[in-house]
C-alpha cells in the first residue's frame, strides 16, 4: 500500500453542512479498500480566483493508505460530485 493525501475544496458551507461531504469522501475511500489515517478540516477560505462561480471554499485534507489501482476510481467519483469544487490526490514518498 502507498501513502496518499487528497485535498479537496467543498462549496462554501458552514461546518455542519460540510460534514456529510467529508463523510461521503471517507466512505468512498473505505469502500474502495483505503485505510483513512487522518481527516483535517481546514475551514472556509477565500479562493485566489473563482471556481465554478464560487469565491470561497471549505478546505479539507485527508491522509490515507491505498493500493495504486483505486486512485482512478476515487478521482472519477470526486470529479462528478457537485459539492466538491476541486480536488487533488498526491502520493506521499517516504
Amino acid at each position: 500500500m502507498n501513502k496518499y493525501e487528497v485535498m479537496f475544496i467543498a462549496k462554501p458551507l458552514e461546518d455542519e453542512a460540510v460534514k456529510p461531504i467529508i463523510e461521503f469522501v471517507d466512505a468512498l475511500l473505505k469502500k474502495n479498500g483505503a485505510q483513512v489515517k487522518k481527516i483535517e478540516p481546514w475551514g472556509k477560505r477565500h479562493l485566489a480566483y473563482p471556481v465554478k462561480k464560487q469565491n470561497d471554499g471549505y478546505y479539507v485534507l485527508v491522509n490515507f493508505d491505498a493500493e495504486p489501482d483505486i486512485i482512478k476510481e476515487i478521482d472519477r467519483v470526486m470529479k462528478i460530485r457537485d459539492e466538491i469544487l476541486k480536488h487533488l490526490i498526491v502520493k506521499i514518498d517516504e
